[in-house]
Parts: C-alpha cells; sequence; structure tokens
C-alpha cells in the first residue's frame, strides 16, 4: 500500500523509498573486497556477489539489489531485462530500477548449489524447468547466458525461478547451461554418483571450468 509515494508496513510503519533504503548501505573496500559499514535497520542481509549486494526489505517479500559504484550501471541492464521477462513465472516479479539498484521478488527457496551442499535431490523434472525457463526467454529476443548452480533456485514448491539475469542479452553462445545439464546426466544421476558435495570440491571445481582446464 502507498500513502504519497511512500510504502507501509505492518502496524501502519512506514518504509522510505527504495532510494533511501539503496542510499543508507554504506561500505568499504578492505583487501580487495566489500566490507559493510552501516545498512537501514528494515534490511536483512541476504548475500553479496562480485557486482551487488542483496537484501531482504522486512516485514515485505521484496528484494533490494544494490550495485557496487563500478557496476551500477548493471542495474539499468538487468532490470529492463527483468521488464522483458514479466509474466513469466519463472523469473521473480520486478517493482522498481533505481541508478544503482533494483526490487524484485524475494524467493524462498534453496540454489541448485545449496542442494548439491545439502544433498537435496535434483531430478529430471528440474533439469526440464531450467530448458523451459531459458527457451521462454529466448522467445522474447533474449539469450540466456551465464547461468550457474547459484543462480537457480528450487522453490519449497518445487519449482525452479532464475535469478540474476544481466547478461541475458550477450550475443556470444554461453554454453555454461549445456555443459550443467551434461554433467547431470553423465555423472549425477548414476546410482554411484554422490547427492552431497562439499562446498570445497565444488567450489574447486567451478575454478577449473572457468580457467577452461577441464570440460563438464
Amino acid at each position: 500500500m502507498k500513502v504519497n509515494g511512500l510504502h507501509l508496513l505492518k502496524g501502519d510503519f512506514i518504509l522510505n523509498h527504495y532510494f533511501e533504503l539503496a542510499e543508507s548501505i554504506t561500505f568499504v573496500d578492505r583487501n580487495n573486497k566489500k566490507e559493510i559499514i552501516s545498512n537501514d535497520p528494515n534490511l536483512e542481509f541476504i548475500g553479496k556477489g562480485r557486482s551487488a549486494i542483496v537484501y531482504k526489505i522486512r516485514g515485505t517479500n521484496k528484494v533490494l539489489k544494490v550495485f557496487y559504484p563500478q557496476f551500477s550501471h548493471i542495474a539499468k541492464e538487468e532490470g529492463e531485462i527483468y521488464q522483458e521477462l514479466q509474466n513469466i513465472s519463472y523469473f521473480p516479479t520486478l517493482y522498481e530500477i533505481g541508478e544503482n539498484y533494483i526490487v524484485i521478488d524475494y524467493i524462498q527457496g534453496n540454489t541448485l548449489f545449496e542442494c548439491l551442499l545439502q544433498g537435496i535431490q535434483i531430478n529430471s523434472d528440474i533439469i526440464g524447468e531450467v530448458d523451459g525457463a531459458l527457451n521462454l526467454a529466448k522467445q522474447r529476443g533474449l539469450n540466456p547466458s551465464d547461468i550457474h548452480l547459484r543462480n537457480l533456485i528450487l522453490t519449497s514448491e518445487n519449482r525452479i525461478q532464475v535469478i540474476d539475469v544481466a547478461r541475458f542479452r550477450q550475443t556470444k553462445d554461453c554454453t555454461q547451461w549445456r555443459d550443467l545439464k551434461k554433467s547431470f546426466y553423465t555423472f549425477y544421476q548414476k546410482p554411484f554418483f554422490p547427492k552431497r558435495i562439499p562446498e570445497r570440491i565444488l567450489n574447486f571445481i567451478a575454478t577449473l571450468y572457468k580457467k577452461k582446464i577441464i570440460r563438464l
């Protein structure tokens, strides 16, 4: 609900504009890493990556993704791509695009990376859902790229959600999802293959893949 452009939460508590929430986040560079100094108390930290930091807005089912200064231009790019993907159930709803942030649905669930860490079974239906999501994106003129285990979320209803779509306008042929799918059918589906894998091993495999030392 909005009153004079402000968003109301439970108990008629008035929440700042998304812009003000984004502006409340301060951080410094230490040892080539972003260290958060402060943020609005209505923001619940979820995680951070190479280009952005992500918070859940308390009292809502929305996420605020704020890009670091050198990557602020990605906010517009990713936001516009989410706009093109609206009404496809596999992708979160977009609520706002700012100069250095976007606001989208909060997705409750586990990334496929977390599924491997916890031993949560990944089956062929899930792989098929990812294929379906990416094909629908292609039908809208996009080129799904940079698809990896951390941007595929398995919800509590066992449905797939795809996030981090900033590279869906790339023109190059990205084989990452095809390689992951091949690994699923070649290795993961075999009865003897472990369904729970330590994080250090997953990260090691990912590093070798990025350096093109191995092909999946």
